[in-house]
């Protein structure tokens, strides 16, 4: 019995040493099926990441844009101009879009205007996995594509350019880009001079606001009475300038058609160019202003020194003859306030070419001027300043300059001959340096004496800008278009000159129109007295509480 027991110990031994054999194999076997299934996938993950690494890195960083934010511009009193908004912008990943043709025709619904070929074809490349669609858009465009539920569009936030009194002082602000960066007029001040940020996202800048001379209200005021009168004469376009005499700050520029400056495209046409900095025109009769102050100041004339004008000037094949012609000699006083051609032609002659030139030079109306809106149109001169050249430019012909410029020449002759240097920027007081001035002060008293004569005066040509209490003065110009065929009476450029408070001139105004149709009301007129001049009348009599001019009695201010 007991050998028995033992042989039946030793079988039992020998299995459960066989089954633990077994059973190592198989795990061995299973353990090695699964090193290997796990370095297969290793590989292909290795293989993955090196192989496709540049697809990876397109798909990371192509939708990061550049953008940049800019800086708020506000008015001269604090309320806004322009400012940057969060604005959803569209794009698609072609990797992701399962039907191009469907998107695209879908799409074309709610964005009627989109490039279909352009963005089909764009589309068609499966290795980009980012286009632009539409950037910038309005929250309800974004919600009308999002409700489309295509596959492959997203949307992503960035900087959008606002101007929350839209199309106002629309030439003065200029415009940006997709990028937001500044294209013309401030906002392209503002990239030179103040500095943008560069961002990937809609971060709003930190900077300070950039504070303009402009005042939104008279600005209003300017823009609501150019309407008026583009729509009352018939005008082919018009613009208009308000300037503070003492500082050179511009309170309001305007210049129709306007331009919108969410659309910078219009800025191209040439319909709407600023007529006030970017064009060039002969003035007319409003240059006499300069013409007699260089007499004033030359010594060569008194406002009572008297000019034989009863005989037209003959300039070689040419005949300079006056708008209303006089059968008597006129004073100098005269000569302003009836505007004589003759009269003016005789004062240029008697300076000589070479003295009226420099005049003109030393006010800067023969070189270019630039502002913070941008550089100033050249002005355009005679090929030969010779006799013929001298005379016209007397009366405001053959010199054509920017009405910003020779309004900034007229307020330096009113500002007691100390120069004026226009600027669309806020000024916290006026430069120290003493610069010599242009004029003595007995000519600007003189000048500025004429111009309130030519207003009140019997004779005056500027009786209609009158406005009781404000003590205005001023200056008509009526220029015949120059064409092929030479100059044309029947097309003009009615100008209007004004000062106030002109016994201590502190604001200038400057409206043009042009080609103005006679009314019933001018009695079928197109010169300045009958239509820029009431033009400025009214103007002055909105924008003159405003500015802080008090009336004065009206028998005192007479």
């Amino acid at each position: 019995m007991a050998v028995d027991g033992c042989q039946g110990r030793g079988r039992e031994g020998a299995d459960d040493v066989r089954k633990r054999r077994t059973r190592s194999v198989t795990e061995i076997v299973v353990y090695g099926f699964l090193f290997f299934a796990f370095a297969e996938v290793t590989i292909h993950l290795l293989i993955l990441a090196f192989g496709h690494q540049a697809a990876v890195t397109l798909a990371v960083s192509e939708p990061v844009a550049t953008s940049f934010s800019r800086p708020d511009i506000v008015d001269r009193n604090g309320r806004l101009l322009a400012t940057d908004l969060e604005a959803p912008s569209i794009y698609a990943d072609p990797g992701v879009v399962l039907d191009r043709d469907e998107l695209v025709e879908k799409l074309a619904t709610v964005l009627p205007d989109i490039d279909q070929k352009d963005l089909l074809r764009a589309l068609s490349d499966r290795s980009r996995r980012f286009i632009w669609v539409r950037r910038g858009v309005s929250p309800k465009i974004a919600q009308r594509v999002h409700d489309l539920g295509l596959p492959g569009l997203s949307f992503r936030y960035e900087l959008k350019r606002a101007y929350p009194a839209g199309a106002l002082a629309g030439h003065v602000l200029g415009s940006v880009n997709v990028d937001n960066r500044g294209l013309t007029g401030i906002e392209k001040y503002i990239d030179d001079n103040v500095g943008t940020d560069p961002v990937h996202s809609a971060v709003l800048s930190t900077r300070p606001p950039v504070r303009l001379s402009l005042d939104i209200g008279v600005q209003h005021a300017l823009e609501d009475e150019l309407d008026d009168a583009e729509e009352m004469y018939g005008t082919e376009g018009a613009a208009g300038l308000i300037l503070n005499i003492k500082t050179g700050e511009v309170l309001a520029s305007a210049s129709l058609p306007r331009v919108d400056p969410t659309w910078p495209s219009q800025a191209l046409d040439n319909k709407h160019l600023d007529r006030m900095t970017a064009g060039t025109y002969e003035l007319g009769s409003v240059f006499k202003t300069l013409t007699i102050a260089m007499a004033f100041d030359e010594g060569l004339a008194k406002p009572d020194t008297m000019i034989d004008v009863r005989q037209p000037l003959e300039v070689g094949r040419f005949t300079v003859t006056d708008y209303h012609a006089s059968n008597r000699p006129l004073s100098v006083t005269e000569v302003f306030t009836h505007s004589s051609n003759i009269g003016a032609g005789m004062l240029a002659l008697q300076a000589g070419p070479e003295r009226f030139e420099a005049f003109l030079r030393k006010f800067g109306l023969l070189t270019q001027l630039k502002t913070e809106e941008g550089v100033i149109a050249a002005p355009q001169l005679p090929p030969k300043w010779g006799k013929a050249s001298t005379i016209t430019i007397s009366y405001g012909h053959g010199l054509a300059v920017a009405p910003l410029q020779f309004a900034a020449a007229a307020a330096t002759v009113l500002n007691d001959g100390k120069p004026v240097h226009p600027t669309f920027l806020k000024r916290y007081g006026v430069d120290s340096a003493d610069e010599k001035p242009l004029v003595t002060q007995v000519t600007s008293r003189e000048m500025a004496r004429l111009m309130r004569l030519n207003v009140i005066g019997p004779d005056g040509t500027g009786k209609e800008a009158d406005v009781p209490g404000y003590r205005v003065g001023g200056k008509t110009g009526t220029a015949d278009v120059p064409g092929r065929g030479g100059y044309s009476s029947k097309s003009v450029i009615s100008s209007f000159l004004a000062a106030f408070p002109m016994d201590d001139p502190q604001y200038l105004t400057f409206v043009v129109l042009f080609d103005p149709k006679g009314t019933k009301e001018t009695q079928g007129q197109h010169t300045a007295g009958y239509t820029a001049a009431p033009v400025t009348g009214r103007l002055i009599t909105r924008i003159a509480g405003q500015l802080g001019v008090a009336p004065m009695d009206v028998a005192a201010s007479q």
